[in-house]
This record gives structure tokens, C-alpha cells and sequence, in this order.
């Protein structure tokens, strides 16, 4: 095995395997499963390992080089117009070809799916436009965002409340595993031609501000579509016997999910070929490289979607159900903080959001301290999505005082800090979100007879929302042990040699 490639494969089984021991022991002690169902879930978690392995190998090798190569072609443009419909023009490819979009629209009842999924797509498209032209222009971060998130929160107290918390989900499912590298990369690739102090900064905030697009699209598409209940498919876990039976199960849906990634990745491969073309940018060893990437790329996703969809959401379903119908339903908040905590590792994107962070930042923010810090905060979300879904709590009375914190933190961090935070919020709720968490939030509704469009849907919002506040309070503790460490350094004497403030696993920082 490729030795990049079996460094992959490590680190996604020790993202996966958590998750995987916590689903055992609780069926073993809480929720007893036919031995058929288990091994369809082990059969998921080992395509998902592999599946995670190769796509992160692959959007190392040809999204990122991509992505980056685009950034700073446009920044090379300097009319602002130019740069603008490009980034409008590229945000709307790349999203339509997003496979987790597609999920999204299945959901949503009352929209037709291609209105739902251009309109969001357009939506992503302007955003990410605005978020060029922010780097371009050298408009602070926070102040965008303190005006788009209050526009979006003054927006849903006009919609109906049933797609209040539908439109807040649909921010972070449309930034997936296959928007979220390229923008990032292209997001780095615009700032790195720039040598001033805040190059660093800027270059995150373009997945913060394209997360903005669909919520705001689908609360206009709110105005126009009104929804009484949801339409929502109940999912079934597959009786199986034998072996065979399970090989039988996922050769079966192997074909649709390799059509469905084939058609996402295309665009991209358009995309590419066509920069090539204008711009001449990539050697003919980059070009074959960045092929090579893509290959695995479309492979690792196809083995990631079918593990995840097959093995991985009926069994979600089944856990939310069985445990909210039973007496002990409260364990349902602390079993989803827990699987909340070990399942944001297992996204392939926050990976790639991760090593970009602790390669922008040249390790001063380490990567082992982004995934602490995004699974406490994502622990935290998927436990309150869980109580609220049993007491019912409208959305709103999390997601305004949340918003308004993570607003406010802005002001008060490093700027670097502001576009990473918002940055990793849109990038926390991923395909295993949508097919794990959203199901187990469902199964769990229904159980208790509530509404699926007020109380189930929401758990990706705040699994979108959570991050934004636990990396700006590393942020926070971050500023005032520089600010300290200043004070000590004016204080001693010149002899004394200067320390350096390091982000690593096991420190205080976490």
C-alpha cells in the first residue's frame, strides 16, 4: 500500500473506531440487535475507513492544488468584477455538485429538489463572490458576519416556523466533503499572494460566508412554499441473513452512489480542464498528479457514501427510536453528546479544515487541538438537539443566544481566529451528520409523537453552530496567554530567551 495512503487509512480508523466501539456497547447493553443489522454496520465502518482514507488522500493530491491555483489566478485579475463573477461562477458549480445538497433536497417537503438545489446553489454562488471581494477588499470578517447572521435571524420570524430550522440545517449540509477543500484551498490561494500582517486571517472566512447562501435561500424559498409536515421516508434497517445477503445489500446500492459522485465530480473536472486551458498554470507531472487525485477522490467518496448511507443511517434511526420509547429516553442527551464528540472526527472535511489551520497558522494552532476543541463543541450541540427534540424546544431559542455569543466572541478574538471559527462551523455537519445524527434525531421524534420539521431537523444547525464558540473561547484563552506572555517577556530581563505559545494535544490550551 501507498504509504501516504496507509497513513490515511490510519487516521481514519482511529476516527472511526470510537464511534464504532460506542454503537456495539450500546447494543449489547442497552438496544439488542439481530446479528444481521451489526454486520451491516461493521460493513459501512470499514468502507468508511477506506472510503475516508482515499478521499483525503485524493483532496490532498487534486482539490487543494485546484482550489489553491484558482485563488491566486483570481488574485492576479485585479479587476474586482472579474474576480467576483468567477468565484460566483465556480461556487455554483462546485455546489451543485455537492452530494450532500442532494440529501438535503430529499428532505425538505413542498420544494421541488432542482428548485431547491439552483436556488441554493445561486445562493452559495453570490455569497462566495462577497467573500472574494472581502479578501480583495480587506473588509473585516466579523463585520460581515455580525450583518449577515442578523439579517438571517431577523429573516426567520417571518417564514413559517417549519422551515426555520430546515433552512439553518441547510448552511452546513451544502458545505461537504466536496465544496469545503476547494474553497478552502482557494481561499488560501487568494491571500497568499498578499504580504501584509492579515494575509493569514483572510484567508479563511470564504466557507463562513457561502454557509450563509442557503440558509438565506431556502428562508426566501420559506415565503413562497408552506409546509404543514414533513415528508420524510421512514428508514429501515435491512433484514439479512446471510453474508451473502450483506454483499448483496451494498453491491446494490454501489452503482447509484458511484453515478451520484461521478456526476458531482465532473463539474470539478470541468473546472480544472478548463483553467488548464486559459491559464497553463499546472506541469504535466501536476496535471497527472492532480488525475490521479481525483481518481481517488471519486473512489474514497463512492466507498464513504454507500458505507454511510447503508450501514450507518438505518442504524441511527433504529437507536432514536428504541431509546426515546423507552423509559430511560434522557440517555438519548448524554449517548448523543457522546457519539456528537468522536463523530465530528470521522468528517472528511474538518480533516482537511484542520491540517489547512495548523499549516496557514505554521503550527501555532495545532491540528490534534482543532479536533478536541470542534468535538467538545460539537458533544455539547448534538446533546442539546437530543433534548430539544424530546421537550420540544423551538429552534430559535437556542440558535438566537448561540448566534449572538459567537457574534460578540468576534469582536474579541484574533481575527484569525474569527474566519476558522465560522469556517469550522460550516464544515463540522458533513455526510455522517446527515445520515447518523438527522436520523437519530427522526427516529427519536417520531417516537415521541413530535413534529419532524420543528423538532427533528435542527441538529445539523447546531452542530453548524456549536464550533463557532468553541474555537473562538480558544481563541479567547489564546489572546490573553499572548497577552500574559508579553508582560512576562517586558518584564524579564533581556537575557532570558522568549517562549512560544503552541497548541498541542494534552495542553491547557485544548
Amino acid at each position: 500500500m501507498n504509504p501516504k495512503l496507509r497513513e490515511k487509512v490510519r487516521e481514519s480508523l482511529s476516527a472511526v473506531l470510537p464511534i464504532t466501539a460506542i454503537v456495539l456497547i450500546v447494543s449489547i447493553v442497552l438496544i439488542p440487535m439481530e446479528l444481521g443489522t451489526v454486520v451491516m454496520f461493521l460493513t459501512g465502518a470499514i468502507m468508511l475507513i477506506f472510503g475516508m482514507g482515499l478521499f483525503q488522500l485524493g483532496a490532498e493530491m487534486a482539490m487543494t492544488p485546484i482550489g489553491e491555483g484558482v485563488g491566486i489566478q483570481m488574485s492576479k485579475t485585479q479587476k474586482i468584477g472579474i474576480i467576483a463573477l468567477i468565484a460566483f461562477v465556480v461556487g455554483t458549480i462546485v455546489t451543485i455538485s455537492e452530494p450532500d445538497l442532494r440529501v438535503l433536497a430529499a428532505q425538505v417537503p413542498s420544494i421541488p429538489n432542482t428548485v431547491l438545489i439552483l436556488t441554493v446553489a445561486i445562493g452559495v454562488g453570490i455569497f462566495l463572490a462577497i467573500a472574494v471581494a472581502r479578501i480583495v477588499l480587506k473588509i473585516p470578517l466579523s463585520t460581515l458576519l455580525i450583518g449577515c447572521y442578523s439579517l438571517l435571524i431577523l429573516f426567520s420570524f417571518f417564514i413559517p416556523r417549519e422551515f426555520v430550522a430546515v433552512a439553518f440545517d441547510s448552511g452546513g449540509v451544502t458545505t461537504g466533503p466536496m465544496t469545503v477543500p476547494f474553497i478552502i484551498a482557494m481561499g488560501v490561494g487568494l491571500a497568499s499572494i498578499r504580504s501584509d500582517k492579515d494575509a493569514a486571517s483572510d484567508s479563511f472566512g470564504l466557507v463562513a460566508l457561502a454557509s450563509v447562501g442557503p440558509v438565506l435561500a431556502v428562508l426566501i424559498l420559506g415565503c413562497f412554499y408552506s409546509p404543514k409536515e414533513a415528508v420524510f421516508s421512514t428508514i429501515n434497517v435491512s433484514t439479512v441473513v446471510t453474508t451473502q445477503d450483506v454483499a448483496r445489500e451494498f453491491l446494490s446500492y454501489l452503482p447509484v452512489y458511484a453515478q451520484e459522485v461521478l456526476l458531482s465530480l465532473l463539474p470539478i473536472a470541468a473546472v480544472f480542464v478548463v483553467f488548464q486551458l486559459f491559464s497553463r498554470r499546472y506541469t504535466k507531472r501536476d496535471c497527472q498528479r492532480i488525475s490521479v487525485g481525483l481518481i481517488y477522490t471519486y473512489v474514497g467518496l463512492v466507498l464513504f457514501l454507500c458505507g454511510v448511507n447503508v450501514g450507518f443511517a438505518p442504524l441511527g434511526s433504529l437507536f432514536g427510536k428504541e431509546l426515546a420509547s423507552r423509559s430511560y429516553s434522557w440517555l438519548l442527551v448524554p449517548l448523543g453528546a457522546l457519539i456528537g464528540y468522536y463523530i465530528v472526527k470521522a468528517e472528511p472535511a474538518i480533516q482537511v479544515l484542520n491540517r489547512q489551520v495548523e499549516t496557514v497558522t505554521n503550527g501555532a494552532i495545532s491540528a490534534r487541538a482543532m479536533n478536541r476543541c470542534m468535538s467538545i463543541g460539537v458533544a455539547v450541540s448534538v446533546g442539546l438537539s437530543m433534548l430539544r427534540t424530546l421537550l420540544h424546544i423551538p429552534i430559535l431559542y437556542i440558535l438566537i443566544p448561540g448566534y449572538l455569543l459567537a457574534l460578540v466572541l468576534s469582536r474579541l478574538v484574533p481575527k484569525i481566529f474569527v474566519g476558522i471559527a465560522f469556517d469550522s462551523g460550516g464544515v463540522a455537519s458533513g455526510p455522517i451528520t446527515t445520515t447518523f445524527l438527522l436520523p437519530l434525531s427522526i427516529g427519536a421524534c417520531e417516537a415521541v409523537g413530535g413534529n419532524l420539521m420543528t423538532d427533528a431537523f435542527g441538529v445539523v444547525a447546531l452542530v453548524s453552530l456549536t464550533p463557532l464558540i468553541a474555537v473562538q473561547i480558544m481563541g479567547l484563552v489564546y489572546r490573553i496567554k499572548t497577552q500574559r506572555l508579553e508582560k512576562l517577556r517586558r518584564q524579564a530581563p533581556p537575557a532570558e530567551s522568549d517562549e512560544i505559545v503552541v497548541f498541542e494535544e494534552g495542553s491547557p490550551d485544548d
